[in-house]
């Protein structure tokens, strides 16, 4: 039974938050997190709020400036945040919006036809969230300023002099109180700066790093989404040159779609609904699916390629190695709340199906020799895809409680909660024996594997689920995979993946990583994988051992100590017994891993297709860059 609360419960004890105090009570309420997710999200919504201002056609440059001290400057051309006093507040418009959740110019006024920024909270969060900010409003010949702190004014609103310009600068800087950490990523910002020129065409948007001794400078301006799927498809071998673009407006609904073919075998479809990146999909995603499966089967149907008697291509086949963008405008879009990641409109699924159908329509009897080269990699496809499922049901677990459907080689684990269970992907027969001796068998399962896996970027799913050792992993996590998929079967909720510090694990660790991206890429959205970190290092003395992960902490350590030790580098897992492998790589209590997590899908899937995939000049390209941060490469 619970203690009783022996005071009273009255008036006294409700508790009436004023102003934004309930931001900085509760900050992940609104931007999600006060980690880098969070402390980007500021930044977000700041540039947001210029993008409206150029869907609006009122703005054609954003300047976003990453300051020396880790303050952020934004500035536009825009029309300005208005000044005068609101007729109901009695304070001048900016001060209401930057102090009011659920103010501004969104909620069905003329301010703005089409926006992102529907709940109104995105200056004053930021606003709440910052230790000083400052802005700079320049409108009707005149320039303004008004500094604020931590969600209060500072200073009133002051006229700073005449001025021809128009738009508006805010200069934040993040509150050390609320963020864990103030360092803003460049390639983070960077990527969604390129996100937004791709979705507005003309819009040019300046990005500088000033943090560095030598300043950081990167432009962008776009012709729209064409060069934006030509960006998603820059390493990859196309079958479309020149993408399938279109750009219409029906009912309010302003509906634009680009997408070209790659000779690959995975499908990147990128929604957004006013500019904000739908994650979830939602009716414009679904709508553009529809139409693309109904299009290419009716062209096929009509022109002979498929005869009547067969059946119809499915959309997976259609959509093997497509490339798309689909944006559209809307002006009263329904989210699945602050996050925004599922439009919810219905209509607008009708309106995407219609545009689409019809342009694609025209596409495929304008261009007939492209269009017989996307029908022969959708035939090719919808084959393989037979053959996938009669493979695949050799992988298929009867019952999760069937032990002899699983490999022989997997050791299980006794707990039969998978929230409560481990799996160890472990890289060679004698690591894996080492393993399974040094386990907790209670909740830890392992699975060796023999050699590397394929290389599942270059491969259909035939292929891939002709690899025993894939087969295994499959069976294994009895999830299925592809159109089979289900998380809810998955029989571990935490899998590590154990390989050697060398050469040779890091490429099992990346094959790995692939093939749970493409196929199993659900385990990585609710962080189900991890990367198992084995100590580089261990320095003995007697009885008394010190395991070190890195260079710099065993150097440091040796400095400090003024006795001598014995220094053994592991390369590979199996040089380590059981007990050490239990105590440095597997406990619990002491281990050291790392959570693989997607923050961006597009640049997920830049990173697997450059690393991964058939051409090599964006492999070079990419050593290139990287070489010098490696360390301990064993050849």
């Amino acid at each position: 039974m619970l203690n009783k609360i022996e005071n009273g419960y009255n008036a006294a004890d409700i508790q009436v938050l004023e102003g934004l105090e309930a931001v900085r009570l509760r900050p992940g309420m609104y931007i999600g997190s006060t980690g880098p997710k969070g402390l980007h999200h500021l930044v977000f919504e700041i540039v947001d709020n210029s993008i409206d201002e150029a869907v609006g056609g009122c703005c054609d440059r954003i300047e976003v400036i990453v300051n020396a001290d880790n303050s952020v400057t934004v500035s536009d051309n825009g029309r300005g945040i208005p000044v005068d006093k609101h007729p109901l507040m009695g304070i001048p418009a900016i001060e209401v919006i930057m102090t009011t959740l659920h103010s501004g110019g969104k909620f069905g006024g003329s301010g703005y036809t089409i926006s992102g920024g529907l709940h109104g909270v995105g200056l004053s969060v930021v606003n709440a969230l910052s230790a000083k900010m400052e802005i700079t409003v320049r409108r009707d010949g005149h320039a303004y300023k008004q500094d604020y702190g931590r969600g209060k004014p500072l200073t009133s609103l002051a006229v700073l002099g005449e001025t021809d310009n128009t738009g508006t600068t805010i200069k934040f800087h993040p509150d050390p109180d609320i963020f864990e950490e103030i360092v803003f990523e460049r390639d983070i910002l960077i990527q969604r700066l390129r996100e937004l020129a791709y979705l507005n065409k003309g819009l040019h948007i300046i990005f500088i790093d000033s943090r560095e001794e030598e300043v950081f400078k990167k432009e962008f301006k776009s012709t729209g989404l064409k060069d934006f799927v030509s960006y998603i498809n820059k390493s990859k071998e196309v079958v479309n040159i020149d993408p399938i673009y279109f750009d219409v407006k029906k009912d309010d609904v302003v509906v634009e779609v680009a997408l070209q073919y790659n000779n690959g075998y995975s499908e990147n479809i990128y929604s957004f609904a006013n500019n904000i990146r739908t994650q979830e999909g939602g009716t414009h995603e679904t709508g553009f699916k529809n139409a693309l499966t109904r299009v290419i089967n009716d062209y096929a149907k009509r022109n002979n390629i498929i005869k009547e008697n067969e059946p119809n291509l499915a959309g997976e086949d259609i959509r093997e190695g497509v490339a798309a963008v689909v944006s559209v405008l809307v002006k009263d879009p329904q989210f699945e709340g602050q996050t925004k990641t599922k439009l919810g409109n219905t209509y607008i699924r009708g309106v995407v199906d219609s545009a689409v159908y019809e342009n694609i329509e025209d596409y495929l009897n304008e261009y007939p020799a492209t269009a017989k080269k996307l029908l022969e990699k959708a035939i090719s496809a919808r084959r393989a895809r037979e053959a996938a499922r009669k493979a695949r049901e050799l992988t298929r677990r009867k019952s999760a409680l069937e032990s002899t459907s699983l490999p022989g080689k997997l050791a299980d684990c006794s707990n039969r909660d998978p929230a409560q269970s481990e799996l160890f992907i472990v890289e060679g027969e004698s690591a894996g024996g080492s393993a399974k001796q040094g386990r907790d068998r209670t909740y830890q399962a392992i699975l060796p594997l023999r050699g590397k896996i394929l290389n599942v970027e270059k491969a259909r799913l035939d292929r891939v689920l002709s690899n025993e050792e894939i087969r295994n992993l499959i069976t294994v996590m009895g999830t299925g995979i592809g159109e089979d998929f289900d998380i809810k079967k998955a029989r571990y909720h935490k899998l590590f993946i154990m390989t050697d510090a060398d050469v040779d694990g890091s490429h099992i660790r990346i094959l790995l990583l692939t093939f749970f991206y493409r196929y199993m890429h659900e385990l990585i959205e609710n962080g189900y994988v991890y990367i198992a970190q084995p100590p580089l290092y261990g320095l003995k003395r007697g009885k008394e051992v010190h395991y070190f992960y890195n260079d710099a902490s065993m150097n440091k350590f040796i400095e400090e100590s003024d006795k001598k030790w014995s220094t053994q580098r592991y390369k590979g897992l199996g040089e380590m017994d059981p007990e050490q492998l239990w105590s440095t790589t597997m406990n619990a209590d002491n281990r050291t891993i790392l959570q693989v997590t997607i923050d961006d899908a597009i640049q997920a899937d830049e990173a697997f297709s450059d690393l991964m995939g058939e051409n090599v000049e964006p492999r070079r390209e990419f050593i290139n860059a990287n070489a010098r941060y490696v360390v301990n490469l064993d050849i």
